[in-house]
């Protein structure tokens, strides 16, 4: 009889064998494939990984020709175990050149990632051993599902108290649609719908964590004064060039989410010759920005801007290699609850009945190693985000 063991049980099953103690996570480190790829590499540095990787027992793939050192940078795509790397490592520490010394950084980062955590301003922390739910409240009259939309004080509050008692992480509180084809509003009426909600919403629960959905610097700024915990910023920082600067003063977290143009024209810039790279590539360098600025890792959320300049296939491939995201060492986010791709793979369907495509993705993000979902739907959601997190975890299980 054979048996086809999976990541998940493989401490187990070499345990079972009954090999020494000490020597589980050596076997541990051997059972793995890990391929990282290395972005625009000086090309005598490519080579010297190449030839070290080679030596260490895992392999490189490099463009053809590299040897000739005919382009000036190019990519790398490593593939190893984790005994291969380690390997790796303990050679190119001792060369600091070429750029090899950030390229040792970022494998050691990646390799020993530190816990994730959200840091807010107060210095409430939010740490990430399960999914975090973010639960939307839409203070409008035209976001694309009717839902959302919840224009009275005493509603938002209600559905707020709701969503926490489900077990909402997060509520996050927008005052404009950004569908695709919407129409902006002005910054005051923006701050005439929202303010009013934060400070009631804080006044009932003053321990939940709020977010203020805007890319306006100004609002944003009020929205923290009347008790929003962190800036959720569709444009990454983009739209309004004060934004970083609030960031900055302010403490308070921000996500960065990645879009082109803007919600009116923003499906009109959907070009891309590697969607899931460019993306990265665009949150990593925004990102960068806030840290050149001396803004913690603790500060930074990372959003790939689902049905944001992008078409039904790039929006699965990139919910497809999530995992992409979450090499960075920041929190990544996952905001895809009832759109439009949902309803074009299942045929068409409206908003209303995206509820099931919804958890899909949800459970995606789990296996993906997401920390954020964003969502209408908090019961359903995290109903089923627990279950498969007991499924993938029995050990952390506690039987109530």
């Amino acid at each position: 009889m054979l048996l086809k063991i999976n990541r998940e049980m493989l401490t187990e099953a070499i345990a079972s064998i009954g090999a020494h103690q000490t020597s589980l996570p050596i076997f541990a480190k051997k059972a793995e494939i890990l391929p990282y790829k290395l972005i625009e590499v000086r090309t005598p540095a490519a080579n010297i990984i190449k030839q070290e990787m080679l030596a260490a027992g895992g392999d490189a793939v490099v463009p053809t020709g590299c040897i000739l050192n005919a382009d000036k940078y190019v990519d790398v795509l490593l593939l190893g175990t984790r005994k291969h790397y380690q390997l790796l490592l303990g050679k190119l520490v001792q060369m600091p050149y070429f750029g090899i010394e950030k390229i040792v950084a970022e494998l050691q980062a990646v390799l020993e990632p530190a816990p994730l955590k959200t840091v807010l301003a107060d210095g409430r922390e939010l740490s990430y051993e399960q999914m975090c739910v973010m639960g939307i409240l839409n203070i409008t009259p035209d976001s694309f599902y009717a839902g959302s939309r919840v224009p009275v004080v005493d509603d938002v509050v209600k559905k707020a108290g709701l969503m926490l008692a489900h077990g909402a992480g997060i509520l996050d509180i927008g005052g404009e649609s950004t569908r695709p084809g919407s129409d902006s509003v002005d910054g005051e009426e923006e701050r005439n719908r929202v303010i009013p909600v934060i400070k009631a919403v804080r006044a009932a629960y003053p321990q939940a964590v709020i977010s203020i959905d805007t890319y306006r610097a100004d609002t944003a700024e009020a929205a923290l004064a009347a008790g929003a915990d962190i800036i959720n910023d569709v444009t990454a920082m983009e739209a309004d060039p004060k934004m970083a600067d609030l960031v900055v003063k302010s403490k308070a977290p921000i996500i960065l989410m990645h879009m082109r143009g803007t919600p009116k024209n923003m499906q009109q810039n959907c070009e891309y010759k590697n969607v899931v790279e460019e993306v990265a590539a665009y949150l990593y360098q925004r990102a960068e920005l806030l840290r050149s600025r001396g803004v913690g890792a603790e500060k930074i959320i990372l959003d790939p801007g689902i049905g944001f300049a992008k078409t039904v296939e790039q929006n699965l491939l990139l919910m497809r290699d999530l995992h992409t995201l979450t090499s960075f060492g920041y929190p990544v986010l996952l905001a895809a609850s009832r759109k439009s791709t949902i309803g074009t793979v299942l045929g068409g369907i409206p908003a209303e009945e995206r509820l099931e495509g919804t958890m899909a993705t949800s459970l995606q993000a789990v296996y993906a190693g997401v920390q954020i979902v964003r969502v209408h739907d908090v019961e359903a959601n995290i109903r089923a985000i627990r279950m498969l997190e007991a499924i993938l975890h029995p050990e952390r299980f506690v039987e109530k």
